[in-house]
């Protein structure tokens, strides 16, 4: 019976509001209770958990380890308290904030002219983009929404297939012009190759040289994280890249870029997927509206 008079929610709720309030007196404001109060209730939780959150000293404190741990876990759990509370129905008007991962070329090509229509659609809903060309772990950085782009590995995530790109090998007409146009995978192993420096970029550029695919290493004077800068780098100049074909069209429309050696191009093509995680049961609404919207509209070819 000890363990069901415990409110482990609302422990959790002060001690989150310790942490990102940054001290027992404003979280005690925030609850109408006293600082002494506040650091009897977080004594209280480290004894049951057996384990130290905070580092204390006179002014300030730290988070432990395994403080760290526990905020994060706390976070998800309070929010996941909040969605039942406003029910997990069909009929439920999305409201809250979704957070959602992407890379720079999505999010600016595909995701960024969509968004004033999906706010229009669900106006209750705001959304934290974040853009990163690196994979990140949706449950520690709290991630609701991820698109990926490549191969999936098996996981606990779940996926949603948004579409595929391919794959072409741009330069600038003035790099063109100055460095001349290759006409062959051997003459643009001369050509100064921009590449990703993430940790799970591509080792190189596959290409067709006597009827075989040959993976021509990114050689260059820079690397970059994303494609979007890379894209600029060759609009400027910088040298040739290889990129998802929907991010340079309008480069290629517009004369900014020019595609390069695609009798070599073997044709491979790059997976775009909205991932989140698996945990069963019903996806939060506000969830669920951004994949049924990306699924509709946000589509990559």
């Amino acid at each position: 019976m000890a363990r069901l008079e415990i409110n482990r929610s609302g422990e959790m709720e002060v001690f989150v509001r310790v942490v990102e309030q940054g001290g027992f007196s404003a979280a005690a404001r925030t609850f109408r209770m006293t600082p002494s109060a506040v650091s009897k209730l977080i004594a209280r939780l480290e004894s049951r958990l057996g384990a130290r959150l905070l580092n204390r000293s006179t002014r300030q404190f730290q988070l432990t380890a395994e403080g760290t741990a526990f905020y994060e876990r706390s976070l998800r759990i309070l929010a996941d308290l909040e969605e039942a509370e406003r029910g997990l129905g069909a009929a439920e008007t999305p409201t809250g904030r979704i957070r959602l991962n992407t890379s720079a070329s999505f999010g600016t090509h595909i995701l960024a002219p969509l968004v004033p229509d999906f706010l229009a659609l669900h106006p209750g809903v705001t959304l934290n983009i974040m853009q990163t060309d690196e994979v990140v772990d949706l449950f520690e950085e709290r991630t609701d929404v991820a698109v990926r782009a490549g191969p999936l590995k098996n996981s606990r995530l779940v996926a949603r297939k948004l579409g595929a790109t391919p794959m072409v090998i741009v330069a600038a007409p003035a790099y063109l012009a100055r460095f001349g146009t290759p006409a062959s995978v051997a003459e643009l192993e001369r050509h100064n190759r921009l590449g990703f420096c993430y940790t799970r970029a591509s080792e190189g550029w596959p290409l067709l040289r006597g009827g075989e695919t040959v993976m021509l290493p990114t050689v260059g004077t820079v690397q970059a994280s994303d494609g979007e800068a890379l894209r600029y780098l060759a609009i400027s100049g910088a040298g040739l890249t290889r990129l998802a074909a929907f991010t340079v069209r309008e480069d290629i429309r517009a004369g900014r870029l020019v595609a390069v050696l695609e009798d070599c191009n073997p044709g491979d093509r790059e997976d775009f997927h909205a991932v989140y995680l698996g945990q069963g049961g019903p996806l939060p609404a506000r969830v669920r509206v951004l994949l049924d919207f990306l699924a509709e509209r946000a589509r990559v070819s």
